[in-house]
């Protein structure tokens, strides 16, 4: 028989699984939702159908990772302190909202499954060791990417990307039959459908791999636990998720609210892109990923790559004039003709290093997203080794 204190578990699993559905769909599908490229429904339903098949494939080695891997004895996960973990990532998470900063909901549940390790004296050191390497390191990877990206393919990028929007809508749908079909608007250009086709196959992307990520963070201490199986987990977690991005993700699409949906469309697809291959590639690994933290970095270099880029290597690392030999000079063809300068495509318009991300709250994302899960850390380890209930 189903004990009472199993379905609480699972009904505050689905609560964080529910808040993760509301907070990632804005992120995903922001740009597409702007660009009236999708309807508010249609992006929560992908949102929901990507999110469960990242969970389904790769999230489970994440899940596995969180569940029985970070500690040497599982047996520590009792539903007491399974469903104390999840309280602990759910007030974690509600002090990076109240400070505006989208917390890394990974990061949290590590810090809070960690807590319980330490106070249980079963934490896998060296488990955790390779996890906060690929958290040092991915953010790094992003960096460069997105600043290679920023300084030497951006504008030709941009060029192929770039939607001019037609005065009509994207679609007419004919009713006329038993099935509505979707039809082209005679406006609409090929162009403007193919900057619609990319901006929302990256929102499916990032959907994806917050699902390979994110899944572990709601549902990790009860598999763990070994009361609530792998499958049934994954498809609680995925429901949850789905309601969240149906219901209180509309102010997050509404809004746009995030650092990544206030860049311009290509930027966006840029950072989103860098961001989300990322994380799918860890989660390949089993390690959960911070992709706000990525995606920050992502944003940084990409700001940085198109502020230098009419710059020589001199200029960059002095901040003043340096020797005429620039990039450019280096990529003459063997018959003496050079290319354009890397500028020369939008040099009009080369934003400031500051115009793509603001250095003060480039700084309170970082230190909140390390402030957060010292939080959920701090929370657990106090809690399960100082009060009796938990006999630690």
């Amino acid at each position: 028989m189903i004990s009472v204190l199993l379905v609480a578990g699972v009904l505050v699993a689905m609560f964080v699984a529910y808040n993760i559905g509301g907070s990632t769909t804005g992120p995903a599908f922001g740009p597409a939702v702007g660009a009236d490229a999708i309807s508010k429904p249609v992006a929560a339903a992908l949102m929901g159908v990507f999110f469960f098949l990242g969970a389904w494939t790769l999230g489970r080695n994440v899940v596995t990772k969180l569940g029985s891997e970070l500690v040497v004895d599982t047996g520590i996960f009792t539903l007491e302190s399974s469903i104390a973990v999840l309280f602990f990532i759910g007030v974690a998470l509600l002090v990076g909202n109240v400070y505006g900063v989208p917390a890394s909901t990974s990061m949290t549940a590590v810090g809070a499954i960690a807590g319980l390790g330490l106070a249980g004296g079963v934490l896998d050191l060296a488990v955790m060791g390779e996890i906060v390497v690929w958290w040092v390191v991915s953010p790094i990877v992003g960096f460069w990417v997105s600043l290679i990206i920023g300084r030497y393919f951006y504008a030709r990028l941009n060029g192929l990307v770039a939607m001019d929007r037609s005065t009509g809508p994207l679609f007419d749908v004919d009713r006329s039959g038993l099935v509505p079909v979707p039809r082209v608007h005679r406006t609409t250009n090929r162009r403007e459908l193919a900057g619609t086709f990319t901006v929302v196959a990256i929102g499916c992307l990032m959907a994806f791999s917050s699902g390979t990520s994110n899944i572990a963070n709601a549902v990790a201490p009860l598999v763990g636990s070994g009361e609530l199986a792998m499958n049934p987990a994954i498809v609680f977690g995925g429901v949850a998720v789905t309601v969240g991005a149906f219901t209180i993700a509309r102010r997050t699409l509404e809004t746009m609210g995030s650092d990544i949906t206030e860049l311009p469309l290509t930027a966006a697809i840029v950072v989103a892109s860098v961001s989300s291959t990322l994380v799918v590639f860890l989660s390949a690994l089993g390690i959960p990923a911070s992709f706000v933290i990525i995606a920050t970095m992502s944003i940084v270099g990409l700001g940085w790559g198109r502020a230098t880029r009419p710059m020589t290597a001199p200029e960059v690392v002095t901040g003043d004039g340096g020797s005429p030999v620039t990039v450019d000079a280096l990529a003459a063809d063997e018959e003496g003709e050079t290319l354009p300068p890397i500028g020369a495509e939008d040099a009009e318009d080369i934003p400031s290093p500051g115009a793509l991300f603001n250095p003060v709250t480039t700084a309170r994302v970082v230190m909140m997203q390390n402030v957060v899960p010292a939080i959920a850390t701090a929370g657990a380890y106090l809690t399960f080794r100082f009060v009796p209930i938990f006999g630690f």
